[in-house]
């Protein structure tokens, strides 16, 4: 909260973002919710300052998987013999790719995973970008919209229950996708 109300509090949001696709457990959410309410004209500089900073760490955490896999992850997996199963789940991830990196940037998965094991994957990093735009942009932008439209009172609700919203809207668009693959 202290640094919400810090003169250099943008520039706090955006470590934040940017740490919390790579390495931070902490999300950017508790310095972006005190400061759109505090600033509500800000709100949306706020939440793309969260989108950018969020997209640049999350090519520091493709970076950590494309790189540090090669060094530790590759002789694991051969000590273990599973090169056939990591092939497999290498080209699973990259053909579905851009729909796991949108979906589980809104989910409450931590976004770190997903940056990784794109990296580990060499997912194509366009199609990665473009994708973490898009989700993580959802994410914050929709923080903002409500807390820019019912301020403070939607507060509690984003701070308890938006992880759950987030994650049935995924549930239901993925049901609706099966729904029409298999009608």
């Amino acid at each position: 909260m202290r640094l919400a109300a810090h003169p250099h509090a943008v520039w706090w949001l955006a470590l934040v973002s940017f740490l919390e696709s790579s390495i931070f457990p902490i999300p950017p959410d508790v310095l972006l919710i005190p400061m759109a309410l505090a600033d509500r004209r800000r709100a949306f500089w706020y939440a793309g300052v969260c989108t950018g900073a969020s997209v640049l760490g999350g090519w520091a955490g493709y970076a950590i998987g494309y790189e540090l896999f090669e060094v530790i992850g590759r002789p694991i997996i051969n000590v273990y013999g599973l090169q056939d199963q990591f092939a497999v789940f290498q080209h699973t991830f990259n053909e579905y790719g851009a729909w796991i990196v949108l979906i589980k940037g809104l989910t409450p998965i931590p976004y770190k995973l997903i940056t990784i094991t794109a990296g580990v994957t060499h997912l194509d990093l366009v199609t990665f970008s473009i994708a973490s735009a898009i989700s993580r942009g959802g994410r914050f932008f929709l923080v903002v919209v409500l807390l820019w439209y019912f301020g403070e009172p939607i507060r509690t609700f984003i701070e308890r229950y938006l992880t759950w919203v987030t994650t049935g809207v995924v549930a239901a668009v993925i049901g609706g996708f099966v729904v029409l693959r298999f009608v």
